[in-house]
């Protein structure tokens, strides 16, 4: 299937979901569940999040990940001090990559916002393909990422 079309049956399956509950985790953990579930070749999905001056992980799914990670290093944390998505054709070329499955190949960092506008963390995916990650990709994880503080 088209990756737009998977990406729009997604919000669409995700509205209703998300729907039923405003607390942030909750919304979280079904976005996740989804869309590690229904994209191919999404080795590790979650969401590293921001507490106090500190990046950790949140809701995810895949392998055993990284609870903290060191700061101002690696795709989210870059991220997040650029406040734009990161797209990581092979984590091996970007200097500071941080190594938590090293099956993985390629990755891509999207940024989410409290309602305020304040950086909360990232929705971040990681792929064990290399190049699996594309501006289609970047457009609808920003979308989705969107949704998380209402």
């Amino acid at each position: 299937m088209e990756k737009n079309i998977r990406y729009e049956h997604i919000i669409e399956q995700l509205k209703p979901l998300l729907d039923k509950t405003e607390f942030p985790f909750s919304r979280m953990a079904t976005t996740i569940a989804l869309l590690h579930n229904k994209m191919d070749n999404f080795l590790w999905t979650g969401f590293y999040l921001l507490y106090r001056e500190d990046l950790l992980v949140g809701p995810y799914q895949g392998q055993l990940a990284c609870v903290q990670l060191k700061k101002n290093t690696g795709v989210c944390w870059s991220a997040i001090n650029n406040k734009k998505t990161i797209i990581v054709p092979d984590v091996h070329n970007f200097e500071g990559h941080i190594t938590c499955d090293s099956r993985t190949n390629s990755e891509i960092a999207t940024p989410v916002y409290f309602r305020n506008g304040q950086v909360a963390g990232v929705l971040d995916i990681d792929s064990q393909i290399n190049n699996n990650f594309d501006e289609t990709d970047a457009i609808w994880l920003e979308k989705i990422a969107k949704l998380m503080y209402i």
